[in-house]
């Protein structure tokens, strides 16, 4: 959708602070393709700009992000506008890149990133949040992994617990994902922001050359066990996955996938 004014990511400076915002409410804030070419271009933006130290991604409303967009009617109509065929090379390119490459950048992005989320963390929500290198929740926050592109799960919470989860299939709290290091802090919901923000200027302070070398260091260390490699054969895994009729590779009219219906049957249904 070139040329479209960007609507669905939100860019905001906050003194040394970047806001970006997921702007898609009544979609529970759920991904798009021209939603992710947008958080990129914010991402970059951010990283363009010497006054910004830290970066903090929220989402509009009540949820942090339901997921993959699997069929609104903007999405459908973007993947219309692209011409990309629904298999070969080009459909290819276009997966990994919204499911697997971006997620990676955003990860290795140089500048502090947190995650800061309210409500529903679903399947491609917890991709972002867990690219993020701090994650701030209210108890209200909702996570739900589940078996997608870039699988960090076991890296996020353990290998036991993340099969426990994916084999469940249900929501973990704001309280058991700080308890399994995922959620770093948690504040009250009217409070999530505000603190959020105070402690992104206090990282701010630091030297950028301080705040780089030390997430960089980090990032080496985690992929000396073998984390970048991992998602890249989570991301080949997903495609038989896909092949096999498990997880729909384009738009289709399926707004949920069935393990995010078990995990709400499990949540009572509660929207």
């Amino acid at each position: 959708m070139a040329g479209t004014e960007a609507k669905t990511v939100l860019y905001e400076k906050r003194g040394s602070v970047a806001l970006v915002t997921l702007n898609r409410p009544s979609y529970r804030n759920a991904q798009s393709w021209r939603l992710l070419d947008e958080l990129d271009g914010a991402f970059d933006r951010a990283q363009a700009d010497s006054a910004i130290r830290v970066i903090v991604v929220k989402g509009e409303g009540d949820h942090f992000s339901s997921g993959h967009d699997l069929g609104t009617p903007e999405q459908v109509e973007d993947y219309k506008e692209r011409g990309i065929p629904p298999v070969g090379i080009t459909e290819y390119d276009a997966f990994r890149k919204y499911n697997l490459d971006l997620t990676l950048k955003w990860r290795n992005l140089p500048k502090p990133t947190i995650a800061m989320v309210r409500g529903y963390c679903i399947y491609g929500g917890w991709m972002i949040a867990a690219a993020m290198d701090i994650i701030f929740a209210s108890p209200d926050a909702r996570f739900l992994a589940g078996p997608v592109e870039y699988l960090s799960v076991p890296f996020d919470v353990g290998f036991r617990k993340a099969k426990e989860l994916l084999f469940e299939s249900r929501f973990i709290d704001a309280e058991e994902a700080r308890s399994l290091d995922f959620v770093n802090r948690i504040y009250p919901a009217e409070d999530l922001e505000a603190e959020t923000l105070a402690w992104a200027e206090r990282v701010a302070e630091s030297g950028y050359g301080t705040l780089r070398m030390s997430k960089l260091a980090v990032n080496k260390m985690q992929d000396l066990l073998g984390f970048s490699a991992a998602m890249e054969a989570a991301f080949a895994d997903f495609l038989v996955l896909a092949r096999m009729g498990g997880h729909p590779p384009a738009p289709r009219r399926e707004r949920k996938l069935g393990g995010v219906d078990l995990a709400l049957r499990g949540e009572g249904g509660k929207r």
